[in-house]
This record gives structure tokens, sequence and C-alpha cells, in this order.
């Protein structure tokens, strides 16, 4: 009947479910999850291949607008 027994889990798992609640469990065991899956890539060395860079501020161009002011309707 040491620390390990099967009745004292028990009674330390009901104490943490009703302290921390079902929804802030599973956050906990996702963030858990998600931390040991980085691990693991950092381990293995996918984290070390490069992401495309998103392009920063404006850099949406139109082909047809190429030179200064082409594209823009002029008034009547």
């Amino acid at each position: 009947m040491g620390i390990l027994s099967f009745g004292h889990w028990v009674v330390v798992g009901l104490v943490v479910f009703l302290l921390f609640g079902p929804g802030r469990i599973s956050d906990i065991m996702g963030d858990l999850g998600v931390g040991l899956r980085s691990f693991r890539d950092e381990l293995t060395g996918v984290g070390e291949r490069q992401e495309p860079v998103a392009p920063q501020g404006n850099a949406v161009l139109d082909a047809g607008s190429a030179e200064p002011g082409a594209g823009q309707i002029e008034p009547e």
C-alpha cells in the first residue's frame, strides 16, 4: 500500500478533476501534445526546413498595371 497504489491515484485524479474541471484538463493535454510533437520534430530535424515567407504589405500586383496610372478609371 505505498504511494503507487491504485486507490491513491484515483483520489489524486478526482482532486485534479475537481480543481481544474474537464475543459481545462483537455486544454492542458492538448498543449502537452503540441509541445511533445514540436520537441520530437526538433530532435529529428524536421523543424529545420525553410518555410515560405508570406509577402508583406500590398505585394499583390495587377499584371496589366505596369505603368503608373494604368488600369485607373478616368472621370468623364
